[in-house]
């Protein structure tokens, strides 16, 4: 099954965003400002966010860059590589997160470490060459074409520069902390992927994709006509005709629409994280601004939904639900205040961006 769609603009209102920190470009320092902040230089102000790795599942960097969409020019700063030790991870860029970034109108600083200290056997709060970020941050300042623009220019033009740094700087850092570090070879063949152009990054990331495709699960239902698959992969193509491949977490297809689900679950709370809600967000601002869409060629209807799960709710609520339904199931499960507050947030937002979110204990059939 192959589906497709195409985003030509983001439209696109947030809720749930946080108040960001301003900060004085000239006291600015990217290792000590907070995981999304503003930063003020004369009449020019961006909003920027920081990623601790390049795996955006080490942490939460989606819900740092999810609160910066409200300004009008936002920058994301991303290690390529990060290497915690030869006992520890290494991790590498993506193309998908460029994809994402790109499609989001976000600015991306692809950037290196040129410090560390040593923890035991590995090393351990790593610190961005913030000269380096700066020095990107006012070119970003002085550049007037799009960030999809930007993010491709950097890659072809920047990227084994930085990839050099990013050799130079562990080679320090090892050197300094006496901790060994995994070998060179693994950055070299990374370098090779990308090549002289993104060509062999993107068609790396391609052939990833496909090989996911080949393992996804489905189970048909004859009786309600539709076809449910986990780990399903859209391709989705930008305006200047650049294909991206996504994973939707899972996908129902009926004769007239299809359904595009993204799933976060909790086992100890009552909802997901407030990290794990806005990771979900990113994704529905892509598929919120889905056009054209196609399931094997045909076109078809789309439909995004959120669903949070929890083995602790009691029962079960849609952003659809009456006013007494949607209390009811607050006081069933004895939310809090701010658990409360962030529910209608979250559902003013699926109102003004035509998505659904269901919450419900995980072991209940969809309302």
């Amino acid at each position: 099954m192959e589906i497709t769609g195409k985003i030509t603009g983001i439209k696109y209102k947030l809720f749930l965003t946080n108040e960001l920190k301003q900060i004085d470009a000239r006291k600015f320092n990217i290792n000590n400002v907070p995981t999304a902040c503003i930063i003020k230089d004369g009449k020019h102000s961006f909003a920027i966010s920081k990623w601790v790795s390049p795996k955006r599942t080490r942490s939460y960097p989606y819900e740092r860059v999810y609160n910066t969409l409200n300004t009008s020019k936002k920058i994301t700063v991303i290690p390529i590589v990060k290497d915690e030790g030869a006992a520890g991870n290494r991790d590498f860029l993506q193309w998908d997160t460029i994809s994402l970034m790109s499609l989001l109108d976000v600015y991306v600083i692809f950037a290196y470490y040129n410090k560390a200290d040593r923890v035991e056997n590995k090393i351990n709060n790593q610190q961005f060459d913030n000269k380096y970020v700066l020095q990107k941050i006012r070119e970003i300042k002085e550049y007037h074409s799009s960030a999809l623009h930007w993010n491709i220019n950097e890659l072809k033009t920047n990227f084994h520069t930085i990839l050099k740094n990013v050799v130079l700087s562990y080679g320090q850092i090892e050197k300094k902390t006496k901790v060994p570090l995994h070998g060179i070879k693994g950055l070299q063949n990374f370098q090779d992927k990308i090549g002289a152009d993104v060509s062999l990054f993107m068609e790396f990331s391609r052939g990833k994709a496909l090989k996911a495709q080949a393992r996804e699960f489905s189970t048909r239902q004859p009786k309600e006509n539709l076809t449910t698959f986990s780990k399903a992969k859209i391709t989705i193509t930008n305006y200047l005709g650049g294909n991206y491949f996504f994973t939707v977490d899972e996908i129902i297809v009926t004769k007239e629409k299809l359904f595009l689900l993204e799933g976060k679950h909790s086992v100890k709370a009552l909802l997901p994280s407030k990290g794990d809600i806005k990771d979900g967000l990113l994704k529905m601002i892509l598929y919120c601004n889905l056009v054209e869409t196609k399931v094997d060629e045909k076109e078809i209807e789309c439909r995004p939904i959120l669903e949070l799960t929890s083995t602790k709710l009691v029962g079960q609520i849609t952003s659809n639900s009456s006013e007494t339904e949607i209390s009811d199931f607050f006081s069933g499960n004895a939310f809090n205040e701010g658990q409360k507050q962030t529910i209608k947030k979250l559902f003013q937002e699926t109102k003004s961006n035509n998505f659904k979110v269901n919450i419900k204990h995980e072991s209940l059939h969809r309302l």
